[in-house]
C-alpha cells in the first residue's frame, strides 16, 4: 500500500534515490521468456509526470488494453534487456530515449504469468528522466498515451478496488483510476517500488 507522500522533488533527488537503490533480480529469469519496460518521467513545474500507454484491443494479447509502460518481448538481436527497453519504446510511441532521455535506473524484475508448464515471463523495469520535448507517434499496438502525476499515486484516497477476471474466479485487486484510464496488476507493483524508493529520500 502507498503511504501518503509529497513530491515535489527535483529531479536530482530522484536520480539519487535510484541510483542508490539495489532492485531484486530473479534467480531463474535466464531461463524464462524476458521482457522490459520503460518508465519515463519529465519533470512539471515543482513535481514529475510518467507516461503510461493504454495497449490496443488485440487478439490473442495477454495485456490487449491495459495500462502499461511502452515495452515488450526481448528478442534475439537486443544486446541486453536495456536495449530491448529501448528498441520497444522506439517502436510503439516513436522515441529514441537516448537522444531525449537519461537512464536514471532500474527496478526490480517482476514475475508474469507463471503457470505448471512454464517459467512465465521476467519483466525488466528500466527508469528514464526526459530531457527535452519530444514529439511521440504511437504505433498500432498502443491505442493512446497519457502523462499522470507522480503525486496522483501517493493519495490512497485514490486507490480502489476492481475485480479481475482469471478463469472461473474474479478476484479482487488494488487499483487506480486516473481519468477513463485503470491502472492495476504489474504496472501498478512497479508503481509501488518507484514511490517507494523515491519517498526514501523525504
Amino acid at each position: 500500500m502507498f503511504l501518503a507522500m509529497s513530491f515535489n522533488l527535483d529531479s536530482k533527488l530522484i536520480e539519487s534515490s535510484l541510483s542508490t537503490y539495489r532492485p531484486k533480480r530473479k534467480f531463474l529469469r535466464h531461463l524464462a521468456k524476458r521482457s522490459s519496460v520503460a518508465i519515463i518521467l519529465r519533470q512539471k513545474a515543482e513535481n514529475h509526470e510518467l507516461l503510461m500507454i493504454k495497449r490496443a484491443d488485440r487478439d490473442g494479447d495477454p495485456w490487449s488494453g491495459h495500462m502499461a509502460f511502452p515495452g515488450g518481448r526481448r528478442e534475439s538481436q537486443d544486446k541486453d534487456s536495456y536495449a530491448t527497453a529501448v528498441r520497444e519504446t522506439n517502436e510503439e510511441v516513436g522515441i529514441m530515449l537516448p537522444e531525449c532521455a537519461r537512464y536514471i535506473g532500474r527496478l526490480s524484475d517482476k514475475h508474469a504469468r507463471p503457470t505448471k508448464y512454464n517459467l512465465g515471463m521476467y519483466v525488466t523495469p528500466f527508469v528514464f528522466m526526459l530531457d527535452k520535448k519530444t514529439d511521440f507517434k504511437i504505433n498500432r499496438e498502443v491505442a493512446s498515451l497519457v502523462w499522470i502525476p507522480l503525486e496522483f499515486f501517493s493519495n490512497t484516497e485514490n486507490q480502489e478496488e476492481m475485480f479481475w477476471q482469471y478463469r472461473s474466479r474474479n478476484i479482487a485487486v488494488p487499483c487506480y483510476k486516473y481519468e477513463e484510464f485503470t491502472i492495476w496488476g504489474l504496472s501498478l507493483s512497479m508503481l509501488i517500488e518507484l514511490t517507494e524508493v523515491i519517498s526514501r529520500q523525504k
